[in-house]
């Protein structure tokens, strides 16, 4: 148990220096940082004419030891689009064109609500484009780690297992 402590709580002081976005930045790319809440929920999107269709899946998986479930905002061209949380996803359209989207972790701990990802792509009429956000953990020599997060582009089949996978979440401001 004292291994498990000492190993949770060097995820949480080292993920203060890994993948680091000031808040200026995450607010810049992203939108303002007021806080949306994640609940269960059914999607609504759907294709649309002349647009095209986004889904953004949270695959999560728990470190030993970790408790809770992270609730992560997501943003395109800087406003907050909805929040994953503990595998769920979410879908909205978008018109074509360059979009820029991004993944923050919202959290009370001011280091974990640092860690955002970012991730572009230019969207075309009637394609369907899939996104995985994940928290990834990684160990340095002499014990210490770290927490990242990622915000990828995914192939289609890969998007839609995760789709298949995952609940449909709504979001809201807080």
């Amino acid at each position: 148990m004292k291994l498990a402590l000492t190993f949770v709580l060097a995820l949480a002081t080292s993920a203060f220096t890994q993948n680091n976005a000031s808040p200026v930045q995450s607010q810049a790319a992203c939108g303002p940082l007021d806080a949306t809440q994640a609940a269960p929920g059914q999607s609504t999107a759907q294709l649309q004419p002349g647009k095209a269709l986004v889904y953004v899946a949270e695959d999560f998986r728990k470190a030993p030891g970790e408790i809770g479930n992270p609730t992560l905002r997501v943003g395109m061209d800087g406003a907050w689009v909805g929040a994953t949380r503990a595998n769920s996803y979410l879908s909205f359209t978008v018109e074509p064109g360059e979009h820029h989207l991004c993944t923050s972790w919202q959290s009370r701990w001011q280091r974990l609500s640092k860690l955002a990802a970012f991730a572009g792509f230019t969207a075309e009429p009637g394609k369907v484009y899939y996104f995985r956000e994940r928290i990834t953990y990684s160990s340095y020599g002499g014990g210490s780690a770290t927490m990242n997060l990622d915000l990828e582009p995914v192939y289609p089949d890969e998007g839609q297992f995760l789709v298949a996978s995952d609940r449909p979440i709504t979001s809201r401001p807080k």
